[in-house]
């Protein structure tokens, strides 16, 4: 068959060299490496990393069709391009390693790398297997663009605490890969010794670490053409990979009179943190409540009756979910939920809002996981802003869905509630549980975060203003300056 097809495309190179023009095949050598990847596309599988919501379900059918379109004037059998979250019922799948079995069985003996993909990877698919080319497909590899922290970190357990920029990572925005029998290997130690962590929080990290086991396992290996430039950019002429920019503009800003903003607070932190709301981002909010365990008339603040605890909140949470939808406030189609130490970009979050449907059950942030090998379920974690629809918090109410106590985890809670409803968590990178001392630098480089949350060790006003404050917000007519839009 290898001999076949390759003979079509001389034929098709020599009758209309525009057959290959997207592909830069050229010359004689060109034609002869175009016949290799004939043979190579059918030993790659592709994997997005889609998410069971509207929008982003067509944004990777997009995708798919992409890399199909790349790959018909290469082949006549096309490779894999598989959707994640259409691919099994179990929850814990965007979590990668309780999929990998699966995996395996479907592919395991005819294929050669699984490649990963998030929603935003553009791929150039002739680059992306002469980059692969170059790593014999016999051995065990675990190829990437590495991150490594700056310091050690809350949000990945104070790993390699003496040296933390040691322990490499992949970001998955670039593209990372699996050779087969790396994960052939992983899938029966997945299926032999099930997965026992419970809390799934920074997945790129988590996976690297269950790779490497402890140093038994390969290191991630750096790949140049991996990339996390823009699409157009004059220093991505090398990159396999590169990122969607302008990312989907999906019309208008969500009015900000659309949003109904709810801060958690505390007596004791009305002077402390309340104030700092309010020098940054509040001014952005035309609906705003402020939800303590003590009235104070000169922020203000709203008692809804609940106990204040050390943690958890859950109670007041609910609480504010059931105020949402009375009479007590407007009407909006949006409910946004913060802590009193949470850094957030409204007009960002109104650019992202106009992407989603109010009228489905919307839960958006950023996500974690708990269980996930186990049966779990998946939570937005409550610190970087946690967005409902309104259509989810009438869904969540009408459930029999409740705090099991007052100081219960929110996030937590409502994320075993939305899983007993079987309505998804939707995840974005651009919301942040922790600091941004806590994340790599380049993963950072290439977002424009709408959140971030803690105000330890750093001063919170200088940190909104490096990262969420946009200048032209005052005087744009739609709130956003044009270069802010395309980051998003």
């Amino acid at each position: 068959m290898m001999e076949r097809e390759c003979v079509v495309l001389v034929w098709r190179y020599f009758t209309s060299c525009a057959v290959f023009s997207n592909l830069m095949c050229v010359s004689v050598s060109d034609l002869f490496l175009c016949c290799l990847c004939v043979a190579d596309l059918r030993e790659i599988v592709f994997v997005i990393q889609s998410q069971s919501n509207s929008f982003h379900m067509s944004w990777a059918e997009r995708q798919r069709a992409d890399l199909l379109q790349q790959t018909q004037s290469l082949t006549q059998t096309p490779p894999p391009v598989l959707l994640l979250h259409s691919l099994t019922d179990n929850e814990g799948d965007w979590s990668i390693l309780p999929l990998l079995p699966y995996l395996s069985s479907l592919f395991g003996k005819n294929s050669s790398w699984l490649v990963f993909l998030e929603e935003e990877t553009n791929v150039k698919v002739t680059k992306l297997l002469q980059a692969l080319r170059k790593f014999d497909r016999r051995k065990e590899w675990f190829l990437g663009k590495p991150l490594h922290d700056e310091e050690s970190t809350i949000i990945h357990h104070y790993a390699f605490a003496e040296n933390p920029s040691i322990f490499k990572y992949p970001d998955f925005s670039a593209a990372w890969a699996l050779s087969i029998p790396l994960l052939d290997r992983l899938a029966n130690k997945v299926r032999d010794d099930p997965l026992k962590s419970d809390f799934t929080i920074d997945l790129k990290h988590e996976v690297a670490l269950y790779i490497w086991e402890n140093g038994h396992g390969p290191r991630l290996t750096a790949v140049p053409e991996l990339c996390t430039e823009p699409e157009h950019s004059p220093t991505a002429q090398h990159c396999a990979t590169t990122l969607r920019r302008p990312a989907p503009l999906c019309g208008e800003p969500v009015k900000k009179e659309d949003i109904f903003v709810a801060v958690k607070t505390c007596k004791k932190f009305h002077s402390e943190r309340v104030p700092v709301v309010k020098k940054t981002w509040e001014r952005e909010a035309s609906l705003l409540e402020y939800y303590s365990d003590h009235t104070d008339p000169s922020i203000p603040t709203i008692d809804l009756g609940v106990p204040n605890t050390e943690r958890g909140h859950c109670g007041k949470t609910f609480a504010i979910l059931e105020r949402y939808i009375s009479d007590a406030v407007p009407k909006t189609s949006w409910l946004l939920v913060v802590d009193d130490d949470t850094l957030i970009s409204l007009p960002r979050l109104q650019m992202l809002l106009s992407c989603y449907n109010p009228s489905e059950p919307v839960c958006l942030g950023e996500r974690y996981g708990y269980g996930l090998g186990q049966g779990g379920y998946s939570y937005i974690t409550g610190g970087g802003g946690m967005v409902f629809s309104r259509a989810a918090v009438v869904r969540l109410l009408a459930s029999d869905c409740k705090c099991y106590r007052d100081d219960a985890p929110d996030d937590m809670v409502l994320g075993m509630c939305l899983n007993a409803l079987g309505l998804p968590v939707t995840h974005s990178s651009l919301f942040h549980q922790a600091r941004p001392e806590d994340y790599s630098r380049d993963f950072l480089a290439h977002q424009v975060p709408i959140s971030f949350h803690k105000h330890w060790n750093i001063d919170p006003v200088a940190v909104f203003n490096r990262w969420l404050k946009d200048e032209s917000v005052s005087t744009s007519p739609h709130g956003l300056n044009k270069s802010t839009k395309e980051e998003l």
